[in-house]
């Protein structure tokens, strides 16, 4: 028991260090962190007159520390001025712990969007492009099911309402392709129109089909997202469905907007192609591209692709970024799939044959038209990588030939987390400020402290000596809580705090159990260790009834509530199991040390015994 406590110490304190306002200073693609940078922020932060604590240089970006949040606001727009875009340029909160307990992995609590701020999105979902793509997908599958089945139709198309229609040359191949639609695409409502000389059905998806391609598609997004939010290494981010197709996205803590847009709207993929050596590149980019080539650029000097793609991202499993033998940035790949036979065969076949890597993203950006802003797709397609196959590929391999580490951990993210079933875009993007900051900490704190000290106080009067050790075992309760917390990574939120002040409360009632029936023991004249003990073994099974009750309740908020609900949830479940344990094992523990030693006449439970009372009445007479 002093093993636990004095572990749940380390993993609590790094609590009471506090945080620094401090800038963080990471580089782009090309960018690199190096003294020239270091002097640059140095100097400038000295003209302005910006005082500063620290400037620390860690494996992949500058950290700088001050005194005041004002100072770090004005730092931050004069260092981004100074750098311009190579640089990202980044509001923080740097822990003063010990560095010591930093590598025990003890660190603080992280605060929520309400109390700390952080990134707010709203993003929409472009459903009706996902609508408008199965619609294609269906009339692709109508026309070749209609030729396979020698069903012979004069037109197919797709007109703007996302209805298809599809001509015949007469009233009974009319009817023939009506039954085989009907058959074979149950999605679909079909209307047939025949009059003189023409003949069409039209074909528009059901309700129920639309619906059902709306629910997945935000879905499908809401679990990417979450995904790409876990690469992020955000605690408790609040991702939730607003409406039909928007989503609202709390990253709290981040102050990166740029770069946590790019994650969460970004949509990335590779392709690999055989490099075409048949062709000259240079003639090719000088005139006309050969038919089933594609031209792009590699290190400033043209290359040619073949068109056919031999493996797409849709195959990767894994991605994991890495430094190489050569010691430079990679990303180990896996795939599986129907693809990878195809892949292996033609790799074998190619061997000492070049291959081109292409990385294709699709980027969203604002642009103002007739005084609106609107949201402009465009794709960015480029050969990151033009390497020699030296034997044949299964599924496992690298890509090499990226810029920097970053492009590497980014490119391995998107891979990792998954595409997108829908393009996004932000429709509101802001960066938040704690709704009340300090004084919601403030409020927090001392609500459990003054609930601490009122149990504190009512458990020392009413039960004596036992009260106190029940005290012990709360404030005991209280680190627990803390440490589990931290360890774990949580962010502590209003409905954090508000589950640990109900803990606090909830903690003791184990504790007066067991007293009251102790109490009565005594009164039914059990000698104080008799009375002891069958105080504990009897109220044992009631206490846990009691706590099993609750959490039930709690463990189904933490299921089915999110945001400030699931960090109350999850708070007051941690809360009850650790109590658990203090209110019993460690009071018990206490207890025996205090009077099991020897024998005992009376103890201190609020109370007069009656071993005590008639040893008064024996010295009386």
């Amino acid at each position: 028991m002093v093993a636990l406590v004095i572990l749940a110490l380390v993993y609590a304190v790094p609590n009471i260090f506090g945080q620094d306002p401090s800038i963080q200073i990471s580089p782009t693609d090309n960018a690199k962190i190096n003294q020239a940078v270091i002097n640059k922020v140095t100097q400038v932060l000295q003209q302005e007159k910006l005082q500063y604590k620290s400037i620390k240089t860690q494996p992949n970006n500058i950290l700088i520390r001050f005194d005041k949040k004002n100072t770090q606001n004005k730092a931050k727009s004069v260092i981004k001025a100074t750098l311009g875009d190579s640089y990202t340029v980044a509001l923080n909160m740097a822990t003063r712990t010990p560095a010591f307990l930093l590598d025990l992995g003890a660190k603080p609590m992280t605060y929520g969007l309400d109390l700390r701020g952080g990134i707010y999105f709203l993003l929409a979902v472009d459903v009706k492009d996902v609508i408008a793509r199965r619609i294609e997908s269906d009339m692709r599958s109508m026309a070749n099911g209609l030729r396979r089945a020698n069903i012979r139709y004069s037109s197919i198309n797709k007109l703007k309402n996302n209805t298809i229609r599809i001509g015949f040359r007469d009233s009974a191949t009319l009817n023939t392709g009506m039954s085989y639609l009907e058959r074979n695409f149950a999605d679909m409502n079909f209307a047939k129109l025949e009059r003189t000389g023409i003949y069409t059905i039209t074909a528009q998806l059901t309700p129920a089909a639309i619906t059902k391609i709306r629910e997945y598609t935000m879905s499908k997004t809401i679990t990417t997202l979450r995904n790409r939010v876990d690469e992020l290494g955000v605690s408790e981010p609040e991702i939730q469905i607003q409406g039909l197709d928007r989503i609202a996205v709390s990253l709290p803590g981040v102050q990166d907007a740029a770069e946590a847009s790019q994650i969460l709207g970004g949509t990335a993929t590779v392709e690999f192609h055989m490099v075409d050596t048949t062709h000259d590149a240079a003639s090719a980019a000088a005139g006309a591209v050969p038919y089933g080539s594609l031209l792009f650029k590699y290190q400033d000097a043209p290359v040619l692709l073949k068109s056919r793609v031999i493996l797409s991202g849709n195959s990767i499993t894994y991605a994991a970024s890495g430094i190489g033998e050569d010691g430079r940035p990679n990303v180990s790949i896996r795939i599986s799939g129907d693809a990878v036979p195809l892949f292996s065969r033609i790799t074998g076949e190619n061997i000492g044959k070049p291959m081109g890597t292409v990385f294709k993203e699709v980027k969203t950006t604002p642009t103002m038209v007739k005084g609106k802003v609107v949201f402009v797709q465009h794709k960015i397609e480029k050969v990151i990588n033009v390497a020699t196959i030296q034997n044949r590929l299964f599924n496992s391999f690298q890509i090499t030939g990226l810029d920097s580490p970053r492009s590497a951990r980014n490119l391995a993210l998107l891979l990792r987390a998954g595409s997108l079933p829908a393009t996004i875009y932000p429709v509101e993007e802001r960066i938040v400020g704690p709704t009340l900051g300090k004084q919601n900490i403030h409020n927090g704190i001392l609500a459990a402290v003054v609930g601490f000290l009122l149990v504190v106080i009512f458990m020392a009067v009413y039960y004596g000596v036992l009260g106190i050790i029940a005290d012990i075992a709360l404030f005991l309760n209280l680190i627990f809580i803390i440490a589990i917390l931290s360890l774990l990574g949580a962010t502590l939120s209003l409905g954090s705090i508000a589950g640990i002040v109900l803990t606090v409360g909830m903690a003791v009632d184990a504790n007066v159990l067991i007293f009251e029936r102790i109490r009565e023991e005594l009164r039914k004249g059990m000698t104080p260790l008799a009375a002891i003990q069958a105080g504990y073994d009897r109220a044992f099974v009631t206490i846990v009834d009691a706590n099993v009750t609750t959490l039930i309740v709690v463990v189904i908020l933490i299921g089915l509530g999110s945001g400030i609900v699931k960090g109350f949830a999850v708070t007051t479940t941690i809360g009850l199991v650790t109590s658990m344990v203090t209110a019993i094992n460690f009071t018990r523990a206490i207890v025996h040390w205090l009077y099991g030693r020897k024998p005992v006449k009376k103890i201190s439970i609020g109370i007069k015994t009656p071993t005590a009372i008639t040893q008064k009445k024996s010295q009386k007479s």
